[in-house]
């Protein structure tokens, strides 16, 4: 055999080892270790949170390499301390987040969190009230923990659906543990509660549901979810994208409600028997533009927001997100 003959086979032995570690050299790069492991992340209400906080403390976020950290945020403040950076993600209502988004607040979206049931929002009233169906008041005066959050937009879409001048509707801004005894003083006609508090009122002082919140324009609709800030998440993407699939593996376990009523007396001042009472909604598993543009839509057609906001453009991968 000549020597030529030799050569050949060898350099194409050498070559095919070059391109394998080509191939190694990228398997490495695209393994990249997280930008960082600690995360600070805002939570609220239990029952919308409860997939996050039962893979917490289950350890799930560690098997992915972060440490999660919880920090109890008001409804109020979760974006004030996301701009300052007090927190690296958080837990909010979809309407005010995209309200923030809209008055240029600079947002990534990492997650939903929960999606209303039947009953887990609704309008309410206590024995012996005269209002009885929805049109028995032409300027209903109504309860909700925030003026210019999801209870205020649900209400309207219920009410106008049923053929009350959205116009005319006194909200009365009043925290969800005072409407029952703010219902009891007169000084609302129904409260747009959600759970736990509307089985709490039914269990505790009899209260009717005067029409499910949950339903026409707002059936099976996005109420909450996380977000990071632009600036962070741009600097952060790997550490994002393992967060966003062990919160989509938190939320897919929660799709067994026993999960979740088993959990909520841990970390909530929610009992065995309320949790076994509740309406429960659903938690989504991925961030789905197409329908959380339904929120945004909602604001924008009930004067929340003064121009239609693009939800698509808050999502991981576009526009520079």
């Amino acid at each position: 055999m000549s020597k030529r003959s030799v050569a050949i086979p060898l350099v194409a032995v050498l070559a095919t080892a070059a391109g394998c570690a080509l191939f190694a050299s990228g398997d490495k790069d695209s393994a990249a270790p997280l930008e960082r492991t600690t995360l600070r992340v805002g939570v609220g209400n239990p029952i919308d949170t409860a997939p996050l906080r039962i893979a917490v403390a289950a350890g799930k976020f560690k098997d992915a390499g972060l440490d999660v950290r919880l920090v109890d945020v008001g409804a109020d403040e979760a974006v004030q301390k996301l701009a300052a950076g007090d927190i690296d993600v958080t837990f909010a209502s979809d309407v005010s987040l995209f309200r923030a988004a809209a008055g240029g607040t600079a947002l990534q979206l990492q997650g939903e969190a929960y999606t209303a049931g039947s009953n887990t929002m609704a309008l309410v009233t206590l024995p012996g009230s005269d209002y009885t169906v929805p049109t028995a008041k032409k300027a209903p005066k109504i309860a909700v923990n925030m003026p210019d959050d999801v209870g205020a937009l649900a209400a309207r879409s219920v009410l106008g659906t049923a053929g009350v001048d959205v116009g005319k509707i006194q909200f009365k801004q009043i925290p969800f543990d005072r409407m029952p005894a703010a219902l009891q003083a007169g000084e609302a006609d129904a409260a747009l509660m959600v759970e736990p508090f509307i089985t709490r009122a039914e269990k505790d002082l009899g209260a009717h549901i005067l029409a499910d919140g949950a339903r026409g324009a707002t059936l099976d609709f996005p109420i909450s979810g996380y977000a990071a800030s632009k600036p962070f998440a741009q600097a952060n993407p790997r550490t994002l994208a393992a967060f966003r699939a062990a919160l989509g593996a938190a939320q897919q376990a929660a799709a067994d409600p026993a999960v979740v009523r088993e959990a909520l007396p841990k970390f909530s001042d929610i009992d065995a028997t309320t949790a076994a009472l509740i309406s429960l909604g659903s938690y989504p598993t991925s961030v789905n533009g197409v329908r959380l543009q339904r929120v945004a839509d909602l604001m924008h057609n009930s004067g929340l927001l003064g121009d239609r906001l693009d939800v698509q453009a808050l999502l991981p991968g576009t526009n520079g997100n």
